[in-house]
């Protein structure tokens, strides 16, 4: 969610830089020729596009983070396996039964195996 964050604060602060960028060249235009309609109205047809895709941009966001927490509770009461560190401190293949659903500090769900946290996409493979 960290990056959405940055790329919905580079979005607005797109579209700011647009909207100042259009008042300055209107405010600087030669007198003797104005910016024609045909110009302006292009102009604020691709500034409302920006805004209607940020808008599609967090509603698809939105849609992957529900489906994704939507998957990661189902996978309760699965054996998944996952490449862990083992406690004798090297990396191996690892299966448990998923017994919770957690949060990362981004948002993203965590699932809880046994004493391992595991991310989705760390996930190898699930079986009933």
């Amino acid at each position: 969610m960290a990056s959405e964050a940055i790329a919905s604060t580079s979005a607005s602060s797109l579209q700011m830089d647009y909207m100042q960028l259009l008042v300055t060249q209107l405010k600087n235009q030669n007198p003797l020729e104005p910016m024609s309609n045909y110009e302006m109205s292009a102009q604020l047809t691709q500034f409302s596009q920006l805004s209607q895709m940020e808008s599609m941009n967090t509603s698809f966001s939105e849609v992957l983070a529900t489906t994704e927490h939507n998957y990661a509770t189902s996978l309760i009461g699965k054996t998944v396996t996952f490449v862990g560190e083992t406690s004798t401190g090297t990396t191996d293949v690892i299966g448990g039964k998923v017994d919770q659903v957690l949060a990362d500090k981004d948002g993203n769900p965590v699932l809880g195996v046994g004493g391992y946290a595991v991310g989705l996409k760390d996930i190898i493979s699930v079986k009933e």
